[in-house]
């Protein structure tokens, strides 16, 4: 009893201890890809871009191909950091191995990958924008703006992960239910929540899209890091009709819940998840 006590102290602890690290990680990450590339003229360091330079002169440059390829190598070393660890013949090893902590090593990993990327990232200011808002009064009412659509779009990407189940998708309700002998969180969804989160595990592709692409100028790294993390993001998920079935149910489900005040709605759901398992 003491050996087992100790040991989901111990679980939890790792668990809790890699949550704070994720958390660091996500908004060192807001502040990559958002604030420090809207505010970057503002803080008085080194232009993004050089426009004087001609375009055939800023590729044949040596500095801005090996910044590039030190970008792409940290594009690379995160999705395949992101990708091997979740292919099934590699979860279902380490799964073996780490137990209920599976999801907390893949998250730690993940964030560890993800600092690496932007403490290495290589900033390429010696070939020009491929856009940049420089003239008033748009020069000051477009950051603005960026501003505001990146903060809404944050907002709405942290409450898309609260609501598909962040303590599981950060490990820390398999620890949880591992202490109290409750087997996998994911038994206890339903068999289409299952299908779908299997399909569509990060839920915020518009949201990060519109991060990574509306920015006051777009400069040749940011462009690189744009589109690789977007056609990742397209690659990776794969709804189909079903799971699209499936999320309007929700939805309308939820709808229907919010009009009757006696919560038989909800009751009638939660009957059709139990024949669902």
């Amino acid at each position: 009893m003491a050996a087992a006590t100790v040991r989901c102290w111990a679980l939890c602890a790792a668990s809790l201890l890699n949550s704070l690290f994720v958390f660091i990680s996500g908004a060192d990450f807001i502040r990559f890809v958002s604030f420090r590339a809207i505010y970057h003229n503002i803080t008085g360091e080194t232009p993004f871009c050089q426009d004087t330079i001609p375009w055939s002169v800023a590729l044949s440059d040596a500095s801005v191909l090996k910044s590039l390829l030190v970008n792409l190598c940290l594009l690379a070393l995160f999705i395949t950091q992101h990708s091997l660890l979740a292919w099934s013949p590699v979860k279902q090893a380490l799964q073996s191995v780490l137990g209920p902590l599976n999801r907390t090593a893949y998250c730690f990993t993940t964030a560890l990958a993800l600092q690496v990327l932007m403490r290495q990232w290589q900033p390429v200011t010696g070939a020009p924008c491929l856009w940049s808002v420089r003239h008033p009064p748009w020069s000051v009412w477009f950051p603005l703006l960026c501003f505001t659509l990146h903060f809404l779009c944050w907002a709405i990407i942290c409450s898309i992960l609260m609501i598909f189940d962040y303590p599981e998708l950060l490990g820390i309700k398999q620890v949880y239910y591992d202490c109290l002998s409750l087997g996998d969180p994911l038994s206890h969804k339903p068999s289409r929540a299952r299908r779908l989160l299997s399909h569509y595990r990060h839920p915020v592709c518009v949201e990060l899209a519109v991060v990574l692409w509306l920015l006051p100028a777009l400069s040749l790294d940011r462009l690189l890091l744009a589109g690789t993390l977007s056609a990742y993001l397209a690659a990776a998920h794969s709804l189909d009709k079903q799971d699209l079935a499936y999320v309007c149910g929700q939805i309308s489900g939820g709808l229907q819940l919010l009009s009757e005040p006696h919560g038989g709605g909800a009751a009638q759901r939660e009957d059709n998840d139990y024949k669902e398992k």
